[in-house]
């Protein structure tokens, strides 16, 4: 369970995504190569617009905040960066409203550029980036901007070719499991191995979401494992994906279709992460059945002269190209 440490009522109740959220450009822990581009940029003051795309929880807007952090003091952050949500307000008055009131103006505490965070820019309407287009170009010289969205391609070309771009790629198990170990040793979380392998599987690159459910399944049990991870997403335990193959090849296609669709039913599974787990068993190799026994022969299948394996109540192609094709046997002939 997290820990009643003695730090401020104020910190203590923040979502861990923003409470471990890095302070500077030196606490990021992945993409090397573009913060290193971007610590470039900022010494040699010569930030351009910048571009952040990739999928969600990947450092993006971290990144950006950190930079700002590191170009502006505490007291002078307010009045040089806006930052912006656009799937909030994602039609043309936000750009003729707060960003160029912003944007046109300058300070007269602080020389350099303003700095313009707009986060989720891929929602905005196409109207809106075109408004946004000839803000950036008039307002170059007082104001940088950092546009983040998930969908390059939903950014019109006008807007891409006046900003650096960077994509931000899923975070791998290296990057993501050291930040995860120095969470639940500062909340003093009880976390065995398989529930760290399940924490990295289901965030799938994903960090924000890692913390998110390391933090739910924590508050709701004293340990955090395997199950108790599944339990409090939601997601099938490996042994109802164990029981689910085992009647789909097992039993008649009444009864399995009845059990799976009742455990599917009582645990409220979603049938997209029942058919994702059963692909991703067979596949690893997990599902101890599933190895194939040795080749009953040659056979033809489909007009084709092929290896065929009985496998429980149906005889498997090995060689057929794609994927692996499966016959009832009794369609099946000898090769002579």
């Amino acid at each position: 369970m997290a820990s009643t440490s003695k730090a401020p009522l104020q910190t203590r109740n923040l979502p861990w995504v923003e409470k471990y959220r890095p302070q500077t450009l030196d606490d990021l822990i992945s993409h090397q190569d573009i913060l290193s581009t971007i610590q470039k940029f900022i010494n040699e003051d010569r930030l351009p617009h910048l571009l952040f795309y990739g999928p969600p929880g990947t450092g993006k807007t971290s990144t950006i905040l950190a930079c700002a952090k590191q170009l502006y003091k505490d007291k002078e952050f307010n009045s040089m960066v806006l930052e912006l949500n656009a799937s909030d307000d994602r039609g043309i008055d936000v750009v003729r409203g707060p960003i160029l009131s912003f944007a046109s103006t300058r300070t007269i505490f602080k020389k350099g550029f303003k700095l313009v965070i707009l986060d989720e820019a891929d929602a905005m309407t196409q109207d809106a980036q075109n408004a946004l287009r000839r803000v950036i170009e008039k307002f170059t010289e007082n104001t940088r901007f950092c546009l983040i969205c998930n969908y390059l391609s939903k950014i019109i070309p006008a807007l891409q070719s006046r900003c650096t771009r960077f994509r931000f790629g899923p975070l791998s198990r290296d990057q993501i499991v050291p930040r995860l170990e120095y969470v639940t040793q500062q909340e003093n979380i009880d976390i065995s191995p398989d529930g760290m392998k399940a924490l990295v599987t289901l965030s799938s690159g994903d960090m924000r979401k890692a913390l998110n459910i390391l933090q739910s399944t924590s508050m709701a049990y004293e340990k955090v494992t395997e199950d108790s991870v599944h339990t409090c997403t939601g997601h099938p335990l490996k042994s109802d994906i164990a029981n689910i193959l085992d009647w789909a090849l097992n039993k008649d296609f009444t009864s399995a279709y009845k059990q799976i669709l009742h455990l599917k039913t009582l645990k409220g599974l979603a049938l997209q992460d029942i058919l994702t787990e059963v692909h991703l068993l067979i596949h690893r190799g997990i599902y101890a059945p599933l190895s194939l026994p040795e080749s009953d022969g040659i056979w033809k299948c489909s007009g084709h002269t092929c290896h065929v394996v009985k496998w429980h109540r149906l005889s498997v192609c090995i060689e057929c190209p794609g994927s692996v094709a499966q016959f009832p046997h009794d369609t099946l002939c000898r090769a002579s």
